[in-house]
C-alpha cells in the first residue's frame, strides 16, 4: 500500500527530522505529472510528496467545469491505484488554500475522506495546506485551529503558513518586505496554537524570504537563518520535542546550499513546482522544434502521425519531469531513504 498511511506518514515525517532529509513534495496537474513523479521517486528509491494545488484541481476537471476539489479528487484516485505498483511510500497533499476558497476545496477534502472512511476505506488525501499567511497572525490560527481538530479526527495532517511567500503562484500573490520572514514570536505562536489540540500534526511553512517563481542568481535573498532562530525559540520555551517541522517553499531556483541549510534546520518537505513546470515543458518544445514538418501539416502535406501523437511528446515530457525529481531528491539528501521494505 504505497500512499502512506497516517502512521508511516509520521514516520516519514520523524524520521526526515531526525536524519536532516526532506520529500520533495511536487504539484501535479494531470496523471502524466503525477505519473512522472512517482517514476522519479521509485528511481531514487525515496518517498515523496504530491500535491495539488487549487489551479491545478481546477485544471484537471476540465476547462468547462474547473472544479478544484473534482480535479484533485480525480488525481488522488489516480494515484492510489497506480501508486501501489511502485516501491516506494508516497503521500497525496493540498497545496496553497486560501481562507476564501477553503469551501470550495479543502473542506470538501475533508469531507470526502471523512465519507471514505465511514466506508471503511483509506483516507484520500494525507494531509492538506491552509494558507491564512495573508491575515493577520491570530486571524490565520484562529481558523486553522478548528480546521487542525477537524483533519486531526481523520488522522490528516494540516500545514499552515506563518509569514509570506512572495511572487505569484497559480494567480495568488504574496507580500514583500519584512513579510518575508517570519519571526520567532511568530513561530512561538504557531506551536502554542496548534499544539493545544492534543496528538494532532502540523506542518509550518516558515517563511525566510522565499519567492514563488524562478530568478537569476542573487534576485531573492534567502535567510536560512530565521529558521534556526526561530527553532531554537520554541526548543527553549517548550522543550526539544517541540521542533517544529518545517516546510519550504518558493524553492525553485535555489542553490544547492541554501537548501540543505534549511535542512539541517528542521525542513522535511520542499515544494517544487516551477522548475518542475520547465522540466515538463522543455522536452515537448524540443520535439516541435525539430519534429515541425511531422508535427504541422505544411504546404498540403499530412504531417507525420508519429509526430504528432500526443503520447510521443507526453512521454518524453514525463521522463524529463522524472529527472528533475530524481535531482530534487538527491539536493534535500534523500537517495535510498524509501521506508517501504519491499525496495530494499
Amino acid at each position: 500500500m504505497p500512499v502512506a498511511d497516517y502512521k508511516t506518514y509520521c514516520r516519514m515525517l520523524d524520521r526526515a527530522l531526525e536524519k536532516k532529509f526532506a520529500y520533495p513534495a511536487i504539484n501535479v496537474t494531470s496523471m502524466t505529472t503525477a505519473n512522472a513523479v512517482l517514476k522519479g521517486l521509485a528511481e531514487s528509491k525515496s518517498d515523496g510528496i504530491i500535491q495539488v494545488s487549487t489551479g491545478g484541481g481546477a485544471f484537471a476537471s476540465g476547462m468547462d467545469i474547473k472544479d478544484m476539489a473534482l480535479g484533485a479528487i480525480s488525481i488522488a484516485e489516480h494515484v492510489h491505484r497506480v501508486a501501489a505498483r511502485y516501491p516506494i511510500y508516497v503521500a497525496l497533499h493540498t497545496d496553497h488554500c486560501q481562507a476564501k476558497v477553503l469551501d470550495q476545496f479543502v473542506r470538501p477534502l475533508i469531507a470526502e475522506t471523512e465519507r471514505r472512511r465511514a466506508a471503511g476505506l483509506p483516507n484520500l488525501f494525507n494531509s492538506h495546506m491552509f494558507d491564512g499567511s495573508a491575515l493577520p497572525l491570530k486571524e490565520n490560527l484562529d481558523i486553522a485551529v478548528p480546521l487542525l481538530e477537524r483533519c486531526h479526527k481523520s488522522e490528516i495532517i494540516l500545514e499552515v503558513e506563518a509569514g509570506v511567500v512572495g511572487g505569484t503562484e497559480d494567480g495568488i500573490s504574496g507580500g514583500g518586505g519584512e513579510k518575508l520572514y517570519t519571526t520567532p514570536a511568530d513561530m512561538l505562536e504557531v506551536y502554542q496554537r496548534l499544539s493545544a489540540v492534543k496528538g494532532a500534526r502540523f506542518l509550518l511553512a516558515a517563511t525566510f524570504g522565499n519567492v514563488h517563481g524562478v530568478y537569476k542568481p542573487g534576485m531573492v535573498k534567502l535567510k536560512p537563518s530565521i529558521l534556526k532562530d526561530g527553532q531554537a525559540a520554541v526548543e527553549k520555551k517548550f522543550g526539544m520535542a517541540a521542533r517544529l517541522a518545517l516546510v519550504f517553499h518558493g524553492g525553485s531556483g535555489s542553490t544547492i546550499e541554501e537548501i540543505r541549510e534549511a535542512v539541517d534546520y528542521g525542513v522535511v518537505k520542499m515544494n517544487i513546482d516551477t522548475d518542475t513546470q520547465y522540466a515538463f515543458t522543455r522536452p515537448i518544445a524540443d520535439h516541435m522544434l525539430k519534429n515541425y514538418d511531422g508535427v504541422f501539416r505544411i504546404d498540403g502535406e499530412v504531417g507525420n502521425k508519429e509526430k504528432y501523437d500526443p503520447r510521443t511528446y507526453l512521454k518524453l515530457a514525463e521522463a524529463g519531469l522524472a529527472q528533475r525529481v530524481k535531482q530534487a531528491v538527491s539536493d534535500l539528501r534523500g537517495a535510498g531513504t524509501t521506508l517501504f521494505v519491499g525496495s530494499k
